[in-house]
């Protein structure tokens, strides 16, 4: 990792930057990208048997979710964005898909342009309307029961043992039990991470829908090899749970990948850094931008802080309904722009993430 960058939700960042996965502008032009392969998740075993997961579980005490927090940044590794293009750079060999009963999106695709840093940042503002810091969503909903907290101890770097939070959501899925999450919050530093649940509904420390112990962890391959920011994206693959799987008790929301860029965007996390402190869900909306300076992410309006990691990004949201398609999630953040939210485009890798974890057997 370049020494003063940050990562959004496991990490602990100075006031200035305090939601996290800060990460320096670049410097001069963009980075040319080149095609990748095709994809190929990375696909790690987590608590894979019931024993397992009963230890999970157990570990997982009230107290113990209270205390984890964002984490201090390790300062190995190299944190970039220009390794492994997706066609989202260019717009070619595309399709759209929508995981939802709703009629597909076009498939039109923006392409990024190349700019220097501080005219980058001059063309961003004009895309955005305000530096708005997340507020409570009280609406209840589908968003409300799918979307929660994650828990997990970090394995390896200067944090190592330490118990931390990101955001995930449940999702549509063919085994009912997949969450979508950021890269980060499954594998961090080389390593994966371990007591990795999932919470949702999460509120004030109360777990309505209970704890699921994920059985499977996938991200990207790029994230796996190199935590390639541009690919901060994971699954996870929970256990049913009282022999019931997890969106036949909360639901699932609708995925859709490669679509178009530049849409009405709701965001929604549990931000633990202050002035939040996790206990309740938050959202922001508004209409992303393409991030000019250093990634191939889109960016949104949102304070949001550490903790929020992974939370979800839906397009064609319905605030009556709490019902949306995810198209992104919470990554990270520049230092110097504290009230910018970047989130990794969902094209053929994050296709390919959802399928192998839907297609994941359960145990």
């Amino acid at each position: 990792m370049h020494p003063t960058a940050r990562r959004l939700a496991v990490l602990a960042v100075p006031a200035l930057a305090a939601a996290g996965a800060m990460l320096p502008a670049a410097h001069g032009a963009a980075a040319t990208v080149t095609r990748a392969a095709g994809p190929r998740p990375a696909v790690h075993e987590a608590a894979d048997t019931t024993t397992e997961q009963r230890t999970v579980k157990k570990f997982w005490t009230a107290a113990k979710m209270e205390a984890a927090e964002p984490l201090d940044a390790p300062r190995t590794g190299d944190r970039h964005f220009a390794a492994a293009a997706t066609a989202a750079a260019d717009g070619t060999g595309t399709r759209p898909v929508v995981v939802s009963p709703t009629v597909p999106i076009s498939p039109t695709l923006s392409t990024a342009r190349t700019m220097t840093a501080g005219t980058a940042a001059n063309d961003t503002s004009a895309y955005v309307s305000s530096r708005t810091s997340g507020s409570p969503w009280t609406a209840g909903g589908t968003v409300a029961k799918t979307t929660g907290r994650v828990f997990f101890t970090v394995t390896a770097g200067s944090d190592a043992g330490r118990n931390a939070s990101c955001s995930g959501t449940a999702v549509t899925s063919a085994n009912k039990s997949v969450v979508i999450t950021a890269g980060h919050c499954v594998k961090l530093n080389g390593a994966f991470h371990a007591n990795w649940v999932f919470v949702p509904g999460y509120d004030q420390g109360d777990r309505p829908d209970g704890t699921w112990p994920a059985t499977t962890l996938l991200t990207t391959s790029q994230w796996n090899s190199g935590e390639n920011m541009n690919y901060d994206l994971a699954a996870a693959v929970v256990a049913p749970q009282g022999g019931k799987s997890l969106t036949d008790v909360v639901g699932g929301q609708g995925v859709a990948f490669n679509q178009p860029r530049g849409r009405q965007t709701y965001a929604f996390g549990y931000p633990a850094g202050a002035p939040y402190d996790g206990s309740k869900l938050v959202y922001c909306g508004g209409r992303t931008f393409d991030d000019y300076l250093s990634s191939q992410d889109q960016g949104l309006s949102c304070g949001m802080t550490g903790g929020s990691s992974g939370g979800p990004w839906f397009v064609r949201f319905d605030p009556s309904t709490g019902s949306g398609l995810l198209n992104s999630v919470n990554s990270f953040k520049y230092n110097f722009a504290s009230y910018w939210m970047f989130g990794p485009y969902f094209g053929p890798e994050a296709e390919a993430v959802y399928n192998a974890a839907q297609k994941t057997a359960l145990t």
